[in-house]
């Protein structure tokens, strides 16, 4: 699914036009977005919580050359489904 095919599957299950579904689905992403610069975490109760994580710097290999090369520390994104979310799923 994309974010087009997203979107009207928002605006029908919520009685939304797509114009407002498309608006919400942008909130909802610029929020995330925003608590997690911040190093907060984003919990939904059921789906899922969406949280950062360090990840430190280390050594890795050019896979055409296999030299060594540092990879430097960086924050990543990280996504934890909720109990209600994985039980839909299996």
């Amino acid at each position: 699914m994309n974010k087009t095919e997203l979107v009207k599957s928002i605006a029908t299950s919520a009685g939304l036009s797509q114009v407002a579904a498309d608006k919400a689905l942008k909130g909802f992403i610029t929020a995330v977005k925003s608590s997690l610069a911040k190093g907060d975490s984003v919990t939904l109760v059921g789906f899922g919580t969406f949280s950062v994580a360090k990840r430190s710097a280390r050594t890795g290999r050019n896979p055409q050359t296999g030299k060594a090369i540092k990879i430097a520390a960086k924050n990543v994104a990280k996504f934890k489904a909720g109990s209600r979310l994985a039980d839909a799923v299996n």
